[in-house]
C-alpha cells in the first residue's frame, strides 16, 4: 500500500486515465472528492465497491485504503478538504448526487488557473453545500466476510442473466435459505434481492461504458426486457441508460 501527501499531487489534481486502468492500493493524508468528469470510476475498498458516472461524485476520507478503476476513458479530478471542512461529510467512502453548481466548482477547482487560500476555500464551501443537500446515493455494493456469502455472490456475479433462487443458492453453498438471508441483512445491510439489484446496476454501468446496446445490457445483466431495465438503471443513477451513454461519449 502506497501512503500520499496531498502536496505531491500535480497543483491541477487532474488524473487522465485509461480504459480499465486501476490505480494501486493507496491512502491519502487528507480526505477528497474524486469526479469522473468523463467516464466511470469505481472505488474499491476491503469494504466493497462504489461506483460514480459523471453525475456523481466519490467521498473518500482520511486515511482510508481505496484503489481507483476506470471504465471508459476518464478525467478523474480531485478536491481535497482540510480536515475541518470534512468532518461535514460521513466517515466512511459515500457516493453524492453533484449539482451542476457542484461540478463547475470542482472543475474550476482543477483547472489551470491559480488561485488564493481563501478563493480555494470559498469553492470547497460551495461544493460542500451542494453536495450535503443532495445526499448519500446507492450507488455502494457491501462486500460480505463470511465464506458462505462470498461464495453465494461469486455465483451471482458469474451468471446474471439467469438467475437461481437463494435456496438453490444454498444447496450449492451448503448454507440454507434462512441462514444466507440472516447473514446478508448482518453484513450488508442490504436483502440478497437489494444487494443483486445494486450489482445488475453496477455492471449495466461498466457493460454501457464498454459500448455494449441498452437491449443486449439488460439482457446480459438479467433483465426481463428492457422498460424494466430502464426504469431500475434511472432509479439508481438518475438518468436513462441511453442518456447516460451519451454523457460518456461527450
Amino acid at each position: 500500500m502506497n501512503k500520499f501527501s496531498h502536496e505531491s499531487l500535480s497543483p491541477e489534481l487532474i488524473h487522465l486515465l485509461g480504459h480499465d486502468e486501476r490505480a494501486p492500493a493507496h491512502t491519502h493524508d487528507l480526505g477528497h472528492l474524486v469526479y469522473p468528469a468523463t467516464g466511470v470510476l469505481s472505488l474499491v475498498t476491503s469494504d466493497g465497491s462504489w461506483i460514480a458516472p459523471s453525475n456523481r461524485v466519490v467521498w473518500v476520507p482520511a486515511d482510508f485504503e481505496h484503489q481507483h478503476r476506470a471504465h471508459g476513458a476518464a478525467d478523474m479530478r480531485v478536491v481535497f478538504l482540510p480536515a475541518q471542512m470534512a468532518a461535514a461529510l460521513v466517515d466512511r467512502p459515500a457516493v453524492l448526487a453533484t449539482t451542476p453548481l457542484a461540478t463547475e466548482a470542482m472543475l474550476a477547482l482543477t483547472g489551470p488557473g491559480r488561485r488564493t487560500k481563501a478563493s480555494t476555500d470559498r469553492l470547497r464551501l460551495v461544493i460542500l453545500d451542494e453536495l450535503t443537500a443532495t445526499g448519500e446515493q446507492p450507488l455502494h455494493l457491501p462486500e460480505p466476510r463470511d465464506d458462505r456469502l462470498l461464495a453465494v455472490t461469486k455465483l451471482v456475479e458469474e451468471d446474471l442473466a439467469n438467475p437461481v433462487s437463494l435456496a438453490e443458492l444454498g444447496r450449492q453453498v451448503g448454507a440454507s435459505e434462512r441462514t444466507l438471508t440472516r447473514l446478508f441483512q448482518q453484513e450488508t445491510g442490504m436483502t440478497v434481492r437489494q444487494w443483486r439489484a445494486e450489482l445488475r446496476v453496477h455492471r449495466a454501468l461498466l457493460l454501457l461504458a464498454d459500448g455494449l446496446s441498452v437491449y443486449d445490457t439488460a439482457a446480459e445483466c438479467g433483465w426481463a426486457n428492457p422498460g424494466s431495465f430502464i426504469t431500475a438503471f434511472t432509479s439508481l443513477v438518475g438518468m436513462s441508460p441511453g442518456r447516460y451513454q451519451h454523457s460518456l461519449r461527450g
